[in-house]
């Protein structure tokens, strides 16, 4: 457990530096460095790669995680990883041949509205495939119980590449076609630097007496393509369908204000690295007590963060917008939606955890897929209509019912839910903080403004918090740092 606690703390860290230099990237360099249409173009390459990744790579992270352990001597564990090496390339190889003799069906296909983006097939294409053996050579750390190295190349490797590229481009010291290609370079290093040091944890010897099981492992893996793909294309459908209906460069603007909804998240990733591993061991032991109350305490905890978070963020949002360029301002609804569903995948706690750790986890991939074919029929049908703002609601409607339906579908098998009279107390004081910071203005700079603003409402909400006792977990944290 020690080891668990000390690598998540530390991925934690990791995450928000991540984080804090993809916000620099993304509301700062992007917006100033290049133009619009040039920063759709990339967001629409690096999307689309995205939603290809989890097919390319056929489940074999999950499958490596899964499998590995249950081989308990170096032959079998060389013919079982010689396999995990092998297995993509049963994809990765077709769709490689379709799109060399396809190249221009496809681009035509990608291109509809936006011309600019025919010539990146290719670029889909390797992006695609480093992404999904990075997260091989990833998982392939993990089982040796190594995470942080592997956490730090997939959260700050690319974005600080992202950074430096930036630069070179502002300077004038490389044009935009140079960037888009160290891009993607810089995706394949990270791969080969990945693949390096997952060899030098486990290097493996070539085995092809595959386990008696693979074809066990190979029909797991295929169904976690249907999960993978499932979460991909419902955080990433929205800005690859914008690209085929409207000018590109509303596929940057709707970037940046996704990115500043997608803070609320943070919280819930960094949490969710430690209470995966105790909901997994509630349920091995049937401890349903511990189990709900984990349930409750996560929801309860992240409800209350995720909810300061998009009151920040709103309640500010206009001091933000007049530090961005104009074309960037217009994102309102935008945050709001986006914000809301991330606030509400907050308030299911340790929910998915649940599910993929129980002997249910089939029946939640398969409610996955059909919200994700749900999610591209909404934007089908909203995004001509509202243009970029039904993009938001599109996937705000898709993660509504498909976080309601997991709601329900945890009740149901396990006799749980995650609120309590607490949730509706936290409830009832956002809303007083939203209704009386919404009419606080101030006459100052934006950025003192929202120093100013935040202090107060944070000093205010964790006040209420403290006073009433509302969370026993925050108490606790708050009142261990108040006494001293």
């Amino acid at each position: 457990m020690g080891i668990i606690l000390k690598q998540s703390l530390n991925n934690t860290i990791v995450t928000y530096i991540g984080f804090a230099i993809g916000a620099v990237n993304t509301l700062f360099l992007y917006t100033n460095f290049m133009q619009p249409n040039n920063y759709g173009l990339i967001q629409v390459i690096l999307s689309v790669s995205a939603v290809l990744m989890p097919i390319l790579a056929f489940g074999v992270p999950n499958s490596l995680v899964k499998f590995y352990s249950s081989f308990k001597n170096d032959s079998s564990q060389d013919g079982f990883l010689t396999l995990m090496l092998v297995l993509p390339l049963v994809l990765i190889i077709p769709i490689g041949i379709l799109s060399y003799f396809a190249n221009e069906a496809i681009g035509n296909l990608l291109s509809k509205e936006n011309d600019i983006v025919r010539d990146y097939v290719w670029h889909i294409f390797f992006v695609g495939m480093a992404m999904a053996y990075f997260e091989v050579f990833y998982a392939w750390a993990r089982i040796r119980m190594k995470s942080m190295f592997g956490n730090f190349m997939k959260e700050v490797f690319c974005r600080i590449a992202q950074t430096i590229l930036l630069i070179l481009l502002w300077f004038k010291i490389i044009d935009i076609e140079f960037f888009i290609n160290g891009l993607v370079g810089c995706y394949i290093v990270r791969t080969v630097i990945m693949k390096i040091y997952a060899y030098q944890l486990r290097k493996p010897k070539l085995n092809f007496s595959f386990p008696e099981n693979w074809q066990s492992i190979v029909k797991y893996s295929a169904l976690i393509i249907l999960g993978g793909s499932t979460a991909i294309v419902l955080m990433e459908v929205d800005k690859v369908m914008l690209n085929n209906f409207l000018k590109i460069e509303n596929v940057a603007y709707y970037a940046v204000a996704g990115f500043i909804a997608s803070t609320i998240a943070v919280p819930s990733r960094a949490m969710h690295q430690i209470t995966y591993p105790l909901t997994a061991t509630y349920l091995n032991d049937k401890n349903k007590s511990a189990l709900k109350e984990l349930y409750q305490k996560s929801s309860l905890t992240l409800f209350i963060i995720s909810g300061l978070l998009f009151l920040l963020i709103l309640l500010n949002l206009s001091e933000l917008y007049e530090l961005l360029p104009k074309n960037y301002s217009g994102g309102f609804m935008i945050v709001f939606w986006i914000g809301l569903a991330k606030v509400y995948d907050s308030l299911l706690g340790n929910n998915n955890s649940i599910l993929f750790n129980s002997d249910y986890y089939r029946s939640i991939l398969f409610f996955g897929v059909l919200l994700a074919a749900l999610a591209i029929v909404f934007n089908l049908w909203l995004i001509p209509t509202y243009g970029i703002d039904g993009a938001a609601i599109a996937s705000f409607t898709a993660f509504f019912i498909y976080n309601t339906l997991k709601l329900i579908y945890v009740k149901a098998k396990f006799k749980i839910v995650p609120f309590t009279h607490e949730t509706w107390k936290v409830f009832v004081l956002l809303i007083i903080v939203g209704v009386l910071f919404s009419i606080f203005s101030l006459p100052f700079h934006p950025i003192i403004n929202i120093a100013v603003k935040s202090i107060l409402m944070i000093i205010m909400y964790l006040g209420v918090l403290y006073r009433f006792k509302i969370s026993e977990d925050v108490y606790g944290f708050l009142n261990k740092y108040l006494s001293r």
